[in-house]
């Protein structure tokens, strides 16, 4: 009994140790997220299917208001197709258009559940090593013609993804613009 629990006590402080490590180190997410970036160069290796289902994967668990999970994801693999909402697409990259229930309702948190989708799927691509940048701009052409890119009726774009390998001799960080200061964003009272 004794050394069962001496042994258990040990067991909690290294398990504490590594708890205090993980949080001050940082881990494999928190390293995606403070050292990725916009993807504006990419070649045309292809994305993996099983990278990519992994993917839309982390989209569907997204958090939603009230677990509605009322979006759906269209993925556009057609080089030509998705040419006419990106300019420069290589064969190869893949679009996701994130689409939403359009509600006029009072309340409805379909902007912000799919913003969240989006961004799950923006970091997993990013930590699969693959370029990802975020669009918005192609919406208002998507809603335009929802029947040409698959948006389900009741539905409307919320945003645009663009996957893609990108060449890993290009510096993305140098050519990034600098981010605002921590000092300048966060304030405590």
């Amino acid at each position: 009994m004794k050394k069962t629990l001496i042994c258990s006590i040990v067991l909690l402080l290294i398990a504490g140790t590594y708890s205090v490590k993980a949080q001050n180190q940082g881990n494999s997410t928190t390293d995606v997220i403070l050292n990725g970036y916009s993807a504006k160069m990419f070649t045309s290796e292809p994305v993996k299917d099983s990278d990519l289902d992994l993917i839309l994967q982390c989209g569907i668990k997204a958090p939603s208001a009230r677990n509605s999970q009322g979006w759906k994801f269209i993925v556009i693999k057609n080089t030509e197709l998705a040419g006419g909402l990106i300019n420069n697409i290589n064969p190869g990259n893949v679009i996701v258009i994130i689409s939403g229930i359009d509600s006029q309702q009072p309340g409805s948190f379909t902007d912000f559940d799919c913003a969240l989708a989006t961004q799950n799927m923006y970091i997993a691509g990013q930590s699969l090593g693959y370029g990802v940048h975020i669009y918005a701009s192609p919406v208002g052409t998507i809603n335009q013609k929802k029947e040409v890119y698959g948006i389900p009726e009741g539905y409307r774009a919320i945003s645009v993804l663009r996957i893609g390998s990108i060449d890993k001799n290009v510096d993305a960080t140098s050519s990034a613009s600098t981010r605002k200061s921590f000092q300048e964003i966060v304030s405590y009272k």
